[in-house]
């Protein structure tokens, strides 16, 4: 249990600081979406550079639609 929003995100929170070691080791950001903006991410780690964050959610319909199309029953065998 957290008390609040700031402490979730001192604890498990994309911070600055933690974005910063993202950075010196030229790391990719990913989240598949939607962000809680200053719990989950900071506003600076949705604008990074390496984020990759909107083109997961962008894809993430078609990707899981893919999924449930081949693992409905009856569906033809992947090659």
């Amino acid at each position: 249990f957290f008390p609040s929003a700031t402490e979730y995100h001192n604890n498990f929170g994309l911070t600055d600081a933690r974005l910063k070691v993202l950075n010196d080791r030229k790391l990719w950001l990913m989240h598949p979406g939607p962000v809680n903006r200053g719990v989950e991410i900071t506003d600076a780690g949705m604008n990074y550079e390496r984020s990759l964050i909107n083109q997961q959610v962008e894809n993430g319909i078609a990707v899981r639609m893919s999924v449930l199309y081949w693992l409905r029953p009856g569906a033809a065998p992947v090659a």
